[in-house]
């Protein structure tokens, strides 16, 4: 009676079988990354905008490379949307200052060709 031999391990290292935790660790230790974004246009007006990010790594081997745009991402990171939340109210605050200002200086005008009359 003849046995099949075993088919070798794609994963082993030195002939010694690897489970899946010592995968998973090499592959945080070395970081894999696949980005992709996915535009659609139509006469230079943007239709659909998708962007794919996967990242397979430890935090510290992603900033290590240099990867750490879901800390400037305003869904991802609560600082972010803090920091655009903070920089649209003053950009509010500035116009509505400007609105005022040019309101009173044109109430102001009638005023004064109100008087003249």
């Amino acid at each position: 009676m003849t046995v099949p031999g075993r088919l070798s391990d794609p994963y082993a290292s030195d002939g010694g079988s690897a489970n899946l935790a010592d995968i998973l660790e090499r592959v945080l230790d070395k970081g894999i990354v696949i980005a992709g974004d996915i535009r659609i246009n139509l006469l230079d007006i943007e239709l659909l905008t998708i962007k794919l990010r996967l990242i397979v790594a430890s935090l510290d081997k992603a900033k290590e490379m240099g990867i750490d745009w879901w800390e400037d991402d305003p869904a991802l990171s609560g600082a972010a949307r803090r920091r655009e939340l903070t920089r649209e109210n003053e950009q509010l605050q500035a116009r509505v200052a400007e609105l005022e200002s040019s309101h009173t200086d044109s109430r102001d005008a009638h005023a004064e060709v109100v008087r003249d009359e």
